[in-house]
């Protein structure tokens, strides 16, 4: 199974100013009014204007990643790019020297980066990758109002997970649970052989509260959909491999209800 070798995250980094392009107004009206929907260019004027192409040149000069030189690039993400049209994957695949294959997963919601780890996993096990680069992107600047983005409110952020076969937390599994399950029980299932050092990182959609035994529940603050467990792990990785024997991620998406869980096994 595939090893966390190193990672990065970014958030809220330098905001841009909105660009004015007729085109591309026309484009997401297309796209929006059928369904009901309107386009409103204040929110694009007052965005962040922040795009993933910029998340990931933010990203990849992080230590450990910049020469990975993986087999394989995996993004994903919740919300749309700003800009329409535009592939980041291959973009990023660039800056880590080229070759990998490329791909993207969108339209999945908060299911995203679990199912890139999926991929991941299935890739090292057919021999086609040993190395990969995970970008787990969100970007805020919408051009028709969501209450999930504007309402929360949502921050721009990213993370690069780089998974190989070298020493490092191994990815243990990787779940789906259907709504109305309660993720921390499920969490506290996977920890009952140690819970005494067993993490649950449980992102902002969990309610709080709950059974969860004596496992040791991290419960993170709103201001991210898709991204907030993995920022965690971009930043404590390294900590939590020398405190905890397994540690848990999980989060609810609140579009659908369907929960999410990946574990992580250090070996300690």
């Amino acid at each position: 199974m595939p090893t966390l070798q190193a990672a990065a995250a970014v958030v809220a980094p330098r905001r841009n100013p909105y660009t004015d392009d007729p085109w591309v107004l026309t484009f997401h009206r297309d796209l929006v009014e059928p369904f009901g929907a309107t386009v409103d260019e204040s929110l694009l004027r007052t965005g962040a204007n922040v795009s993933h192409r910029e998340l990931v040149d933010h990203l990849v000069r992080a230590d450990g990643i910049q020469d990975s030189k993986p087999d394989l690039v995996v993004l994903a993400h919740a919300l749309p790019d700003l800009h329409p049209f535009t592939a980041v994957a291959p973009h990023l695949d660039m800056l880590l020297g080229g070759g990998a294959t490329s791909i993207g997963i969108s339209q999945q919601g908060l299911a995203a980066p679990f199912t890139a780890l999926r991929v991941v996993a299935a890739h090292q096990r057919s021999g086609s990758a040993d190395r990969a680069v995970v970008a787990i992107l969100e970007q805020t600047t919408l051009p028709t109002r969501l209450p999930l983005v504007h309402d929360t409110p949502l921050t721009d952020s990213g993370v690069l997970l780089l998974l190989g076969t070298g020493d490092g937390p191994e990815l243990a599994g990787v779940e789906r649970l259907p709504g109305g399950t309660p993720p921390l029980e499920r969490a506290a299932a996977l920890a009952a052989a140690d819970p005494d050092r067993t993490l649950v990182v449980a992102g902002p959609w969990i309610p709080r509260g709950g059974p969860h035994a004596r496992v040791p529940v991290r419960h993170l603050q709103p201001g991210t959909y898709c991204t907030s467990v993995w920022l965690a792990l971009a930043r404590e990785w390294r900590s939590w491999r020398e405190e905890y024997s397994t540690v848990v991620l999980c989060d609810t998406d609140p579009l659908d209800g369907g929960s999410h869980l990946a574990v992580l096994r250090t070996g300690n």
